[in-house]
């Protein structure tokens, strides 16, 4: 007998035409790291006396499918994820190309996930998935990679792939090393870590259905914030969080062979720290920054992804 691997789990994608209605060609394959993404359906103890001691049968509720995955940040299917969070981008370049996306899109799309298990057999497909928020963080070393909250309508397993024979990447993975912070325009020294968290902040519409499923998964006010963890060097965002003023920061990855990615947050406001001494270590500082509209900008923040990718 067969037993379930996540060494030969397997991951399609395919953004959807129509919300709910799993594509039939047109899928990736995307590399992940896990995924708790799922659909459940808890029981309803029964409330009912008169029938004894034992209880009488429970009943199913509402099914809720979620869940996350960690996927790494690459040149190329890093771009998926980041259509997925903001929309379709505008591409220029005739290769290199750069994709740019824009926060603040009310158009959102929509994406059908498998995840096959091949020795079961076991191809669970999740349609109408949407991303409600994707996170990261910076530091010196270890493997980067980011995570993606989703929510799903539904799911539907069978013993096949529907997904036929997916699209791969070449992987060309950024590292911890590759990172770099700015603040208008000059290099942030002193940063211990960083932490980058983008959310959708999406509504679920719970309407009455037989199928117990969801009618969709609108998109509420758009958050980018995070934390910044310095060694106390100097007072430059002391000064900023104690002033109130807002500053850009800049976020990015780059490889020797040209592919990059750069995360602009254009208005960066921070909070006044509590500066603790601990003991005679070094005194560290920790900022928990929120991103605001730009109206110079236009928007709240911009995604640059450089590839050899065309579109999205």
């Amino acid at each position: 007998m067969a037993r379930a691997q996540g060494a030969r789990a397997q991951m399609a994608l395919a953004f959807e035409t129509s919300y709910g209605t799993a594509p039939t060609g047109g899928y990736y394959q995307m590399p992940f790291a896990s995924a708790s993404l799922g659909a459940e359906q808890p029981l309803l103890s029964p409330e009912l006396l008169g029938y004894g001691r034992d209880p009488q049968p429970p009943i199913k509720d509402a099914v809720t499918a979620d869940g996350d995955i960690t996927v790494p940040i690459d040149a190329e299917s890093w771009g998926v994820w980041l259509k997925a969070a903001f929309g379709d981008p505008t591409t220029t370049g005739t290769g290199p190309y750069t994709h740019t996306f824009l926060s603040g899109n009310w158009a959102l799309p929509s994406m059908s996930i498998e995840i096959g298990m091949p020795e079961v057999p076991h191809y669970a497909m999740y349609s109408g998935c949407k991303l409600d928020k994707l996170s990261w963080q910076m530091g010196r070393s270890g493997l980067l990679t980011a995570t993606a909250s989703l929510i799903a309508q539904g799911e539907s397993a069978g013993v096949a792939s529907g997904a036929g024979t997916p699209t791969g990447w070449a992987m060309k993975r950024f590292g911890h090393f590759n990172g770099a912070i700015t603040r208008n325009g000059v290099s942030l020294g002193n940063v211990v870590s960083a932490e980058i968290t983008y959310e959708n902040n999406l509504d679920r519409i719970e309407t009455i259905r037989s199928d117990g499923r969801i009618d969709g998964a609108d998109p509420g006010m758009a958050a980018l914030t995070g934390r910044i963890e310095v060694r106390f060097a100097d007072t430059t965002l002391l000064d900023q969080a104690i002033n109130g003023t807002a500053a850009e920061l800049k976020f990015t990855y780059s490889l020797t062979s040209g592919e990059s990615f750069e995360l602009t947050a254009h208005a960066v406001y921070l909070p006044r720290p509590r500066l603790q001494i601990q003991g005679p270590q070094g005194i560290q500082a920790s900022f928990d920054w929120q991103a605001a509209y730009d109206s110079v900008a236009g928007q709240m923040c911009t995604m640059t992804l450089i590839n050899d990718i065309a579109t999205y």
